[in-house]
């Protein structure tokens, strides 16, 4: 028999530090209950019987699914620059970054 995991106030806390995030005393007592919740679904899932069941990687059996590409014609370097606060020799000029 697998050993039943919840989650305590103390890792609910724990979380919410790493996620930086403040949470009041009710937050933290409905947290750790959602988290347990979750977690018990997931004892369910992991009792069903799978044996034999090959695993699926895409249930909708797609392949390729990219549209063809179609050569379209370019915007003009004139147009593409035309709203650049900065230009230089053609190319939109960027701050320099260090």
């Amino acid at each position: 028999m697998k050993k039943m995991v919840s989650i305590s106030e103390k890792e609910v806390e724990h979380i919410a530090w790493l996620a930086k995030i403040t949470l009041s005393e009710e937050e933290k007592k409905l947290f750790t209950e959602q988290f347990n919740t979750i977690l018990e679904y997931f004892r369910i899932i992991d009792e069903l019987e799978t044996e034999g069941t090959p695993p699926t990687f895409n249930v909708q059996n797609l392949e390729n699914v990219f549209r063809e590409d179609i050569v379209e014609p370019s915007l003009s370097r004139e147009y593409s620059l035309k709203n650049a606060s900065k230009k230089e020799k053609g190319y939109v000029k960027a701050s320099r970054i260090i």
